[in-house]
This record gives C-alpha cells, sequence and structure tokens, in this order.
C-alpha cells in the first residue's frame, strides 16, 4: 500500500510532521507530496520547502519526499498510491477536506481519502500563523522543527 501526503507546506509545522511520524508507524511507508501551487507565492521555493521536509524527516528511513503540480489525484495515480492522508484540526477543515475527497474521488474511484486527526497540542498550527509570529519576532521553537525555524528567522530578518 502506497500513502500521499499531498500539501504546500509552506512551512512544515510539528502538526505536519506529527502526522507523518504517526503514518508512517501505522502503514510503514509515506510518500510526501510537495504541491508547486502556481496560484500562490510561498514564503519558500519548492527545493527550499523539498530540504526542509527532508531535514526534519531524516529519522524515518521509509518516507519519501517529492515534489508535483496539477492535480493531487494525478499524482497519486503516477505514484501507483492507494490512500491520500489529510489531517484534521478542527471541524471547520472538515468541511473543506471532505469536499476535497469527494472531488478527489469523483476523478478517480481508485483513490481514498483517508483523516487523522491532528495531535491536541498541535491542533492550532498552520502554516500561515507560524509566519505571522515569525514575521514579529515571535517564538515558533514549539510549532517548527530546527531547520524550519532557522529559515524563517533568516528571512524575516
Amino acid at each position: 500500500m502506497k500513502i500521499l501526503y499531498p500539501g504546500t507546506f509552506d512551512p512544515l509545522t510539528n502538526g505536519h510532521l506529527d502526522l507523518i511520524e504517526r503514518a508512517e508507524k501505522i502503514f510503514g511507508n509515506l510518500v510526501v507530496a510537495v504541491l508547486e501551487n502556481t496560484s500562490k507565492t510561498p514564503t519558500f521555493n519548492l527545493q527550499r520547502r523539498i530540504i526542509q521536509i527532508k531535514n526534519s524527516l531524516s529519522h524515518l528511513p521509509n518516507i519519501e519526499v517529492i515534489s508535483y503540480s496539477g492535480l493531487t489525484v494525478d499524482c497519486a495515480n503516477d505514484l501507483k498510491a492507494n490512500l491520500i492522508l489529510r489531517g484534521l484540526r478542527a471541524m471547520s477543515d472538515f468541511e473543506y477536506e471532505l469536499q476535497i475527497a469527494h472531488t478527489n474521488k469523483s476523478l478517480n474511484n481508485d483513490i481514498e481519502t483517508i483523516f487523522l486527526s491532528t495531535n491536541t497540542n498541535y491542533s492550532f498550527l498552520s502554516s500561515s500563523l507560524v509566519k505571522e509570529v515569525a514575521k514579529f519576532g515571535g517564538e515558533i521553537n514549539h510549532m517548527v522543527p530546527a531547520s524550519v525555524e532557522r529559515d524563517l528567522k533568516e528571512y524575516f530578518k
């Protein structure tokens, strides 16, 4: 079974990391797919985000990190992934994520979406929140891996 965890990861948070670690324990392997979204201007370019993720996941040997553009179901299909993993922080996430899961299912009936709820310690985290705190010099070491913290501090210097 191949599991795909897609996202922009701009930047990777400890919430993302928690989901990746837990999914690896459950499924044994995982492909983290970093979206190159041409309609957004990310804080970090695609290569920097991939490096941040690989640095943060070096302790997990069964994780592959790739990039993709376009539809997530096409990426999953190309990789022969059976499942798409999505994280849920709050009820507001559920509505959006369910809509995406139904859309993906309508595009490719062979690919399922599974949801893992975020650890309560990270339920408040979002990449945009982390960037906002970093921008104003707030402490983010409990929100992101060390390499991401360094990059954010450098970026907002």
